[in-house]
């Protein structure tokens, strides 16, 4: 997920631990627009993680090297989700290693042409390699982000969670030739997805 990204992504048996949150500065910012659908999202993804044994088995990819995987992706295609919902274009996700876990920044822009943003965590699965990370943009909610597919020269990724609702195709430029993206739609389908719920995202960034 860079997103998400998602993002757009972005266990099989979570348990969610609430805690008592701390009360925000007077001087917090208000949550823009995207951190509160990422708050609602991740939310609604952790008590679906909790029921994630009545999905059918989503294999991820043996490995993956964190350090290789840093940077920025682009949102290639998605399946429209409520989170996202006021990115029309330029959707971008930017990994960061940090310690133990991956700095998460999400980006896209709205209609009216400004810039929306996300900062979150991403914490790799224990014993999965790091193909399977939680991710966060408001604790203590976590959401799946699955890595289904991915390139040998990470230039290109398939994310995904188990219940099938989420997915995204990231690439390390802008565009994706046609061959390659019908490749990642035929993998999504031969683990459960509909090519038909993906949509491709637009990247008109003026850089």
């Amino acid at each position: 997920m860079p997103v998400r990204f998602q993002t757009f992504s972005f266990t099989d048996h979570q348990t969610i631990t609430m805690h008592k949150p701390l009360k925000p500065a007077k001087s917090a910012k208000p949550l823009s627009a995207l951190m509160k659908y990422l708050l609602v999202i991740t939310s609604v993804m952790e008590l679906a993680a909790c029921t994630s044994a009545s999905y059918p088995p989503l294999p991820v990819v043996s490995e993956v090297k964190l350090q290789r995987y840093q940077g920025t992706w682009y949102q290639i295609a998605l399946i429209p989700n409520r989170f996202q919902s006021m990115c029309v274009s330029d959707t971008t996700a930017e990994y960061v290693p940090q310690g133990d876990s991956i700095r998460v920044i999400n980006r896209c822009r709205k209609a009216d042409r400004s810039m929306e943003e996300a900062i979150g965590v991403a914490e790799p699965v224990a014993g999965s390699n790091n193909a399977k990370l939680r991710v966060s943009f408001f604790r203590p909610f976590y959401g799946d982000y699955w890595i289904l597919d991915l390139d040998p020269g990470y230039q290109w990724v398939l994310v995904g969670e188990p219940s099938r609702k989420y997915g995204w195709i990231l690439a390390r430029t802008p565009t994706l030739n046609q061959e390659t993206l019908q490749q990642l739609w035929k993998k999504a389908e031969s683990l459960g997805y509909r090519r038909q719920d993906f949509q491709v995202s637009p990247q008109q960034s003026e850089k």
